[in-house]
C-alpha cells in the first residue's frame, strides 16, 4: 500500500543540485513514512550530505519539490525548520563550556523559557547518561559522549523529524551499539529518522527503508531483505561426514559447486522457505542425510557493489568530497 502525504514525514519529488557542471542529485524522490528509519546509502562524493542539506533547508535544491512534516519545504522554509533537528557529520558541541551549558544554550536558542530550558536539559541529560559529565566541559568528553550530547541537543526542541547525517563515524563499537539503540528509542517514540552512514551493518540494523544513492541517482530502494534479493549469490551448503553419501547428492542435485576437501556441495538458492523445503524432501526421498545445512544470502555489502559498481565503503572517518 501507498503511504499518503498525510503519513508521509517526508515527499520529495525530482530534487536537483548541481556545482558548476557537476550534477550532484539528478532528480531524486524520496518518500518516509512518518514513524520510521530511512538510510541513504553510497559511495563518498554521491550526494547524501547534500540531499540533508536540501531536505533540511542548508541549501536550496536547483528543481523539484518536497514537502517536510506537511510544509512545503520552499515556501514554508520557517515551519520546515521549527518541525526537524540535524545532527551533521561535525558535532556542533562546543568544547570550551560544559554539557549542561551546551544544553541551556540550545534552549535559548528554541526561545524555551528558563525554567522549561532547565527542566528539557535535566531530562535529556539523564536521558543520555549524561548527568556526571553534565558539569565538565564538552572538550573532555569521549566521542561517544560527545556524539549523545549532540543528539540531546537536536532534541531540546522536539523535532518530529531529525536527520542524522553519519551519526557513528569514527566511533568505538560499544559507542556505535550505544547510539543504535538511542536511535531505535527515537522512533518508538514517534520520532521520524533520516540516517546517512557508511556503515552498512548500520542500516542493515536500522532502517525500514534503504534508497541507494549512486552517480547522482537512486538506483534501488526497499528494505534491507528487499535490496538482497535484487543480487544473486544466495545458495544452500550441505556438508557431509559420510563421502558415499556426498557422492550420492553430488550425482543427483542438479547446479551444485562441489567441494571435496570439505565434502560439501553448494545449491543455488534465493534462501525461500519453498526452495529449503524442496531440497529437504529431496533428500528425505532419497535417504540421504547431510550432517549440516546452512543458508547464505547476499549481505548489503554485495548488494553495494553490485548497484554502484564501489568497493564498500571503508570503515572510517572519510568524508564525501562533493556537498
Amino acid at each position: 500500500m501507498t503511504a499518503t502525504n498525510h503519513e508521509l514525514a517526508i515527499a520529495a519529488t525530482g530534487l536537483r543540485k548541481s556545482y558548476g557542471d557537476k550534477t550532484v542529485l539528478d532528480g531524486i524522490d524520496i518518500q518516509v513514512p512518518a514513524g520510521t528509519i530511512f538510510s541513504l546509502l553510497g559511495p563518498n562524493g554521491a550526494g547524501k550530505t547534500t540531499a540533508v542539506n536540501i531536505l533540511s533547508t542548508l541549501i536550496r535544491a536547483d528543481g523539484g519539490q518536497a514537502r517536510i512534516a506537511g510544509h512545503d519545504l520552499t515556501a514554508e522554509a520557517q515551519a520546515v525548520r521549527a518541525a526537524i533537528g540535524v545532527t551533521g557529520q561535525f558535532s556542533a558541541v562546543d568544547g570550551l563550556i560544559t554539557g549542561e551549558e551546551n544544553m541551556l544554550l540550545m534552549a535559548d536558542l528554541n526561545h524555551l523559557s528558563k525554567r522549561e530550558g532547565r527542566q528539557v536539559t535535566a531530562e535529556l541529560l539523564e536521558r543520555f547518561d549524561l548527568v556526571e559529565a553534565a558539569k565538565k566541559p564538552a572538550s573532555t568528553y569521549s566521542g561517544g559522549m560527545k556524539r549523545r550530547l549532540d543528539i540531546a541537543m537536536t532534541l531540546v526542541g522536539s523535532p518530529r523529524i531529525i536527520f542524522l547525517d553519519e551519526p557513528t563515524t569514527g566511533l568505538d563499537p560499544r559507542s556505535r551499539h550505544t547510539m543504535w539503540q538511542i536511535i531505535r528509542e527515537l522512533v518508538s517514540g514517534g520520532t521520524t529518522v533520516f540516517l546517512t552512514t557508511q556503515y552498512l551493518d548500520e542500516a542493515d540494523q536500522l532502517a525500514d527503508r534503504i534508497a541507494v544513492l549512486n552517480g547522482g541517482k537512486l538506483v534501488a530502494q526497499g528494505s534491507a531483505e528487499e535490496l538482497k534479493r535484487l543480487v544473486p549469490g544466495g545458495h544452500v551448503r550441505l556438508r557431509f561426514s559420510d563421502p558415499v553419501a556426498y557422492e550420492q547428492a553430488a550425482t543427483a542435485l542438479r547446479e551444485t559447486t562441489r567441494d571435496d576437501q570439505a565434502l560439501a556441495l553448494q545449491i543455488p538458492s534465493d534462501g525461500t522457505q519453498r526452495e529449503l523445503r524442496a531440497i529437504l524432501d529431496w533428500l528425505d526421498s532419497a535417504g540421504i542425510e547431510s550432517d549440516e545445512l546452512s543458508v547464505h544470502t547476499p549481505d548489503l555489502d554485495d548488494v553495494f557493489f553490485a548497484l554502484t559498481g564501489s568497493p564498500v565503503p571503508a570503515q572510517s572517518a572519510d568524508k564525501e568530497t562533493v556537498r
